[in-house]
């Protein structure tokens, strides 16, 4: 008996210590992590679209996920609710965090109607449509970096990432560990494709992730992009 409840602690103590153990592993790691890319500067304020809020919807203070459905916003359903699903389910709540879809004015019909598809068990507190004219839209897009250009009616399956000094993120180099090691060609990554769901899901969720940990962490006095933390291990290394 006495046997059985020493094999019972020791299984229950190795269950507990190594999830322990591994998280001990990364914390010296955490800060070692690569910042998110700025890959453009200087995006375009929201100023002169409007919204269904009282208060205007700006860029500038928040963490944006950037995107246009176009003049038929209902023929982007699924677009829409793979980011739903995959990105604003997964950051909802986050301070400063939101997605903001720009429209052509005169969509606000489709807009209720999308809102019904997507909006199933609660209202998207931190989802917001605004509406300007075709104009306003080309002017806005043509601040971004865009391998993609939008469709005639003003569309686009990819969406943007915008920080809070209005600066366009994302990967100067989107290789995976495996196509590094396998030499692949390098490629930038502008935008993130929202009919691919692995790209969502995966490559943007974890910029989006980074983005959030490197705000934290300059709140908290612990930021060090890439340039600052070369310059101190070499400070260390010749103590």
């Amino acid at each position: 008996m006495n046997a059985d409840k020493t094999k019972r602690y020791i299984v229950l103590g190795i269950l507990f210590f190594l999830p322990v153990a591994f998280l001990l592993m990364l914390y010296p790691a955490q800060h070692n992590y690569d910042p998110l890319n700025v890959v453009n500067e200087n995006v375009s304020d929201l100023d002169y679209f409007v919204s269904e809020h009282t208060d205007s919807i700006l860029l500038k203070d928040h963490i944006t996920v950037l995107g246009f459905l176009g003049k038929t916003p209902l023929d982007k359903n699924i677009e829409a609710l793979n980011l739903k699903e995959l990105v604003y389910d997964k950051f909802k709540g986050f301070k400063k965090f939101q997605i903001v879809i720009v429209v052509p004015e005169g969509t606000e019909e489709d807009i209720k109607l999308l809102k019904t598809e997507i909006n199933t068990y609660e209202d998207l507190k931190y989802w917001h449509y605004v509406y300007g004219t075709e104009g306003e839209i080309k002017t806005l897009f043509s601040t971004l970096k865009s391998k993609v250009s939008l469709a005639e009616d003003l569309s686009t399956d990819h969406v943007y990432i915008i920080d809070k000094d209005l600066s366009q993120r994302g990967r100067l180099d989107g290789r995976s560990e495996r196509e590094v090691e396998d030499q692949k060609p390098v490629f930038s990554v502008y935008s993130y494709n929202t009919i691919e769901v692995d790209e969502i899901k995966n490559m943007m969720s974890d910029d989006v992730r980074i983005l959030f940990t490197e705000y934290r962490q300059k709140r908290e006095g612990k930021f060090e992009n890439s340039d600052t933390r070369r310059n101190r291990e070499l400070k260390q290394d010749n103590e």
